[in-house]
């Protein structure tokens, strides 16, 4: 009989914006959100003040700020971050090699073999969770149970600074009453769309067959049918590869015209090139992504036969692509390159993706 494994999903509560209020006890118990401003940007993080009022992490700024007036806005110190991330990581490795980051702020750990000799799964998310807040002064939210969805989906069940277990037997309770927003992997738009088709809670996503879920999700069908009932075969891999490098840029004034562009492009490709030998990396595939005023997002990608091999011939097929999107209406307020079909696994280091702005 195989063994149930023991897995601890660990996510630190508001990581971003927790450790600014920490670092400035000023902030404490007010509306703070990272990243952005006032006027442009997009929200990297929240605090539970902020988000009492609705705002979320991604959100454009503006938005943010009529729905919160008295909205705080920091700028991001990803810097800081990362030093704390790499303490928490150290303490997950004391209890098992097993860890796998998925950002900066959470992690999974399979305990079931573990470095302290311990048999309780949630003594250890417990002492994990203290260590954190006596040695950071920061507080994490812990889901336990034996697979990783499941332990994700317990690690939200308590938010902030809780802990919640999910034994083998109790996962269809949970998950039948569970909301399907709520459920890893759903995101916004196929919530909206489940629920059209009668989908709000985990036990109407049970009552769908897996042909009828694979007709109207594709590929994705197999993982909503197999949630549903809280399997998940999924190994605790400690490396994740990274599939593609790349940068971009949200800027504070709309860029009106094709100098503009260009010259930021060639800003991009620079950066992009630097990250890429940094890495010891080459790629075939580049992508631009632009992002207008009004939020619309377009990509176009080209792949070549042979890797790019310098800053040069990134930027002319770059300039390619940017003819596709034709001259009118610019107004764009993001521009991102990135290079993938990289010519060698890249073990991903930097979990979370920078915001930058100018």
């Amino acid at each position: 009989m195989e063994t149930l494994r023991k897995i601890i999903h660990i996510d630190m509560d508001a990581f971003y914006a927790s450790v600014e209020q920490r670092d400035n006890p000023s902030l404490k118990g007010k509306p703070v959100a990272v990243g952005g401003s006032a006027l442009r940007g997009v929200v990297a993080a929240a605090s539970y003040e902020a988000r009492a009022f609705g705002v979320r992490s991604a959100m454009p700024s503006s938005l943010a700020k009529r729905k919160c007036p008295e909205l705080i806005f920091i700028k991001p110190r990803f810097e800081v971050y990362q030093k704390v991330s790499k303490h928490v990581r150290t303490i997950f490795h004391e209890y098992t090699d097993l860890v796998e980051p998925l950002s900066l702020d959470e992690a999974y750990l399979d305990v079931t073999e573990n470095k302290k000799g311990l048999k309780s799964a949630i003594n250890m998310a417990m002492q994990i969770r203290q260590r954190i807040k006596s040695e950071l002064n920061l507080t994490a939210s812990a889901g336990v149970s034996f697979n990783k969805f499941l332990a994700k989906t317990a690690s939200d069940l308590n938010k902030p600074d809780g802990l919640a277990v999910i034994l083998p037997g109790e996962e269809e309770k949970v998950l039948d009453q569970l909301a399907i927003e709520k459920f890893y992997g759903v995101g916004r738009v196929t919530a909206e769309k489940m629920r059209k088709l009668g989908i709000y809670r985990g036990r109407d996503l049970k009552m769908w067959p897996k042909s009828d879920l694979t007709h109207m999700f594709g590929k994705a069908g197999n993982y909503y049918f197999n949630i549903a009932r809280g399997v998940d075969n999924r190994l605790v891999t400690p490396n994740r590869v990274r599939k593609s490098i790349g940068i971009e840029n949200t800027f504070f004034d709309d860029l009106l015209t094709m100098e503009e562009v260009k010259n930021k492009l060639e800003q991009l490709s620079s950066k992009l090139w630097e990250r890429l030998q940094k890495a010891g990396a080459h790629g075939k595939t580049l992508t631009l992504k632009i992002k207008y005023h009004d939020f619309e997002q377009i990509t176009r990608s080209k792949t070549q036969l042979n890797n790019f091999q310098d800053q040069r011939e990134i930027m002319e097929i770059a300039n390619e692509l940017l003819i596709e999107f034709g001259e009118e209406d610019f107004k764009i307020r993001l521009l991102g390159l990135s290079i993938s079909n990289l010519n060698k696994e890249i073990e991903q280091k930097d979990y979370q993706l920078s915001i930058w702005e100018e």
